[in-house]
């Protein structure tokens, strides 16, 4: 197998988790390549001593078999911008908190891999979002789709914005709020959901609408089909808004219309047969806990 190493970071908790999935490969026959700035990261670090050989890599091509994104959820999303409609499934290590893409934690590693590298595995497709905004922004051109979220919001105000909505050219409302989220079933349970939006199962064909502390209090998180296009115009006191794509932010002139529909290809998340969504989402929102005991 040809198999890419991806990490954001490079912090003190993942130390022993990185060299374990460096030491496991060593002993595999694999092809293995690690993202370079994240290699270089990895040889200057003073606690790792090893001199490990693989090769890197600064983009990605069909070639590959598999992408293995050490850190957290967030990594995995920066992750996805190099395999971008490659098909490239990706495995999710978890060197942070519990998180529902990064699942397999630092002390299952060696036995997870092993049972991905026997095939023992489940290939669960995610959808994305995608852009089109009427200005010809070069940092949209570079953004242009997300896993968890597409997002509007004010910039350099405390004032709120309106958000001219359309879904397939028939107008829904206008949101005054902070800003508006469109977020994807999996993203359902990031930005979207600390706004008070719904879970949504992963293999949902939906899409969800949620306001970002609107100032209509009517104004609540809508479930649409994934097949919907989303016309957004955002206006207010200043000149310009953000737009954000998972974690990465753009500038937009007031005005600016944006198109929001589901991306032509998806993501490919590699889990474990024992692994579930259920419960993560009971361990991560601890539902069932009762602190009384």
């Amino acid at each position: 197998m040809k198999i890419a190493i991806y990490g954001q970071f490079y912090q003190r908790n993942a130390e022993s988790a990185v060299e374990n999935l460096l030491d496991f490969f060593l002993e595999k026959e694999c092809d293995i390549y690690i993202e370079d700035n994240f290699f270089n990261m990895i040889k200057h670090e003073d606690n790792i001593e090893k001199d490990y050989h693989f090769k890197t890599f600064e983009k990605l091509d069909k070639s590959f078999d598999a992408l293995i994104s050490i850190g957290g959820d967030g990594t995995i999303l920066r992750a996805v911008t190099y395999i971008k409609d490659l098909a490239i499934p990706i495995i999710g290590i978890n060197t942070g908190r519990l998180g529902f893409l990064a699942t397999i934690q630092k002390e299952d590693i060696a036995s997870a891999l092993t049972e991905i590298l026997e095939g023992n595995y489940r290939i669960s497709r995610r959808s994305l979002l995608c852009i089109e905004t009427s200005s010809k922004n070069k940092e949209i051109g570079t953004l242009d789709f997300a896993l968890n979220e597409i997002a509007v919001s004010r910039k350099n105000t405390t004032s709120m914005i309106t958000v001219e909505t359309q879904l397939d050219n028939e107008y829904l409302t206008s949101y005054w709020a902070d800003g508006l989220i469109v977020s994807t079933p999996t993203g359902s349970t990031g930005y979207s959901l600390s706004c008070g939006g719904p879970v949504i199962m992963p293999t949902s064909t939906n899409f969800v609408l949620t306001p970002i502390a609107p100032h209509n209090l009517n104004a609540r998180p809508l479930v649409i089909p994934d097949s919907t296009e989303i016309k957004l115009r955002v206006s207010g006191r200043e000149d310009n808004y953000l737009v954000s794509l998972d974690s990465r932010i753009a500038t937009l002139a007031n005005n600016t219309t944006v198109k929001i529909k589901k991306a032509p290809f998806h993501v490919k998340m590699i889990e474990l047969k024992k692994e579930s969504f259920l419960d993560t989402l009971r361990k991560k929102l601890l539902w069932g806990e009762d602190r009384r005991n």
